[in-house]
């Protein structure tokens, strides 16, 4: 019986500091997301080459019109080039792309990847580039997208991240997946910049010094989350990653439920092999290098997804108040005043971390997806054996009325 209670105390109070300070971590950097970073004044800007790399697999329905889309920058129309590298599409989507002012690279894997698909890619299109800039193959950057981000690299910085945002929010789950993205950018990107560390990478809409980016690619063979890996690799290397809030590129939000599940289960699986690879070096460079941001970086990878967060700790508050009426906390070691701080933190950075765009009818209608999503992403949980393995593909392109 001994033995049992004190395997209960010890199960409540390493939930209360695992999900505890997953919550005062978001909402330190939530409230530091309100906040305008000071920025120095540009240099005189040097226009820059870019390669705007588009690696697709079968995006047959979506890939033509972000191709033309991404020709219509207000940049020098010398000074960029759209480089779609086509992995299974149909031969009629190919004759439509030839026909376009872009340089199409076909290639074809035994097993599809993000990364090999962009390390063939610079390898077709040679080396006079300075920045290579990376799109979904659903993106739609907006006009001024590449001017933006050419002037962030006049501040000296390798790497830099623009601002992600959703292309549509007709479904209840696109509304959560666009309201999830928009959290991630306040708490991850925005509220870190503005505290002085890195942003995080997203995938896509970011852009990198291309002799840089092609040299450590070289040794990128990630399956899935290949920018986790990325991004840890820079960061090891004390590479700071900038983060430009006003430019903007367009996603796709998952609108079924099915894709929201398997887009998950991949993010979730590469967090967890990363966090497992690289937990160690994130402790020694801390304690011996002074390294915050890689060590900033492999904590992200083990704490808890938003949704996820959100509804355990509303699950567990729950719990904590019955326990509280009906039994008056006998039954508990952690005081439940702690679980009501940890809720209260937890929902005032989401309520911060939300733009204001959010907060209308659409916004509270999808409010009742919210349990299902949660449902969702901790079944996912149990499904993630052999994830990171394989490639997952998100289909993109229909998108409902």
């Amino acid at each position: 019986m001994e033995i049992l209670k004190i395997l209960a105390k010890v199960i409540e109070y390493t939930l209360l500091v695992y999900f505890g300070f997953a919550s005062v971590y978001i909402f330190i950097f939530s409230f530091a997301a309100i906040f305008s970073r000071s920025k120095k004044a540009y240099k005189e800007s040097v226009t820059r080459k870019f390669a705007v790399l588009i690696p697709g697999y079968k995006e047959d329905s979506v890939i033509v019109e972000v191709a033309e889309k991404a020709l219509q920058q207000t940049y020098s129309k010398n000074d960029f080039d759209v480089v779609v590298i086509a992995d299974s599409f149909l031969p009629q989507t190919l004759e439509k792309l030839r026909a376009l002012p872009i340089k199409l690279v076909e290639v074809s894997f035994e097993k599809s990847t993000k990364s090999k698909a962009l390390n063939k890619a610079m390898e077709v299109i040679g080396d006079d580039y300075d920045v290579a800039l990376i799109l979904d193959a659903d993106n739609i950057m907006e006009n001024d997208f590449i001017t933006k981000i050419n002037k962030a690299f006049d501040q000296g910085f390798k790497v830099v991240q623009g601002h992600r945002a959703a292309k549509n929010v007709n479904t209840n789950f696109a509304i959560l997946d666009a309201i999830s993205e928009e959290v991630n950018n306040s708490i991850f990107r925005k509220g870190h910049r503005t505290l002085g560390l890195s942003s995080a990478l997203i995938g896509s809409g970011m852009a990198f010094d291309y002799h840089f980016f092609k040299s450590t690619m070289a040794n990128v063979n990630a399956v899935g989350g290949f920018d986790k890996e990325l991004e840890l690799k820079l960061l090891k290397e004390k590479n700071q990653i900038e983060y430009i809030h006003d430019a903007i590129v367009l996603d796709e939000k998952v609108q079924k439920a099915e894709v929201f599940e398997n887009q998950r289960k991949r993010w979730l699986s590469a967090q967890f092999v990363y966090f497992r690879r690289y937990i160690m070096s994130g402790l020694k460079e801390l304690f011996l290098r002074g390294n915050i941001d890689f060590f900033d970086k492999v904590y992200q990878m083990i704490t808890p997804p938003r949704i996820l967060l959100l509804g355990i700790v509303s699950l567990i508050t729950g719990i904590y108040v019955m326990a509280d009426i009906i039994f008056s906390s006998v039954f508990s070691y952690v005081p439940p005043v702690l679980w009501y701080g940890v809720f209260t933190l937890t929902v005032l950075a989401f309520a911060l971390a939300i733009p204001k765009k959010f907060y209308n009818k659409a916004t509270l209608k999808a409010v009742i997806t919210l349990p299902k999503a949660f449902f969702v992403m901790f079944l996912s949980l149990f499904k993630l054996k052999g994830a990171n393995k394989k490639f997952i593909h998100t289909q993109h392109g229909k998108i409902e009325s």
